[in-house]
């Protein structure tokens, strides 16, 4: 679906920027920021802005000197592709998904929240295992965030404090795991079984 969002548009760029206003419409930010969080250049950013601002989907102004950029929220289009923003990030097919299993030996990897439109999810991301590299990991959130267009909210954690929590009955674990999610990595087998203890 994401794939089909960016066919939509005539740029990777331009289908970046849309999801990200659409999804962060209530702060300005600066091309800096904006470049930064999308990872895209300095030059795209400025070619996309002055097009979106044309047509007034953002508006901006300034402030200590300092051009900053916010979604126009009364922007004829705004409730319609919204929507369409959000149906293009509830299925899992991010690109940089698939890299989770190069973070280190991980046993489980889940997602819900944004991913699968369940805004009251206690996260996006759960990620489970051992000597997980922090540097990829940060790698991977970046690369997530720049193609759904919107911080992640996510849970990492080793394998003995995952077994811990389940056994104590975590209420973060047990609501995650009583929500909508999607498996990436299982290597739990009884995983299924770990929610229905609550009940």
């Amino acid at each position: 679906m994401s794939e089909i969002f960016s066919q939509l548009f005539d740029s990777r760029a331009r289908a970046r920027l849309v999801k990200f206003f659409m999804l962060n419409d209530k702060e300005p930010y600066t091309p800096k920021e904006i470049a930064r969080k999308n990872q895209l250049t300095s030059q795209q950013v400025s070619r996309e802005l002055a097009r979106m601002e044309r047509i007034k989907m953002i508006g901006s102004h300034s402030k200590r000197g300092q051009r900053l950029y916010r979604t126009n929220r009364d922007f004829i289009f705004y409730p319609e592709l919204r929507n369409l923003v959000i149906k293009s990030n509830t299925l899992p097919e991010c690109r940089s998904l698939h890299r989770i299993k190069n973070l280190g030996r991980v046993k489980l990897a889940l997602i819900s929240g944004m991913f699968l439109n369940h805004p009251k999810g206690r996260a996006d991301l759960l990620v489970v295992g051992d000597e997980l590299s922090r540097a990829k990991l940060k790698h991977l959130l970046e690369s997530l965030e720049a193609e759904v267009g919107k911080e992640i909210n996510y849970s990492i954690m080793g394998s003995e404090e995952f077994k811990y929590r389940t056994d104590m009955l975590d209420k973060f674990i047990m609501e995650f795991l009583e929500s909508p999610y999607e498996e990436i990595i299982c290597k739990i087998p009884n995983l299924k079984e770990i929610a229905s203890r609550r009940k």
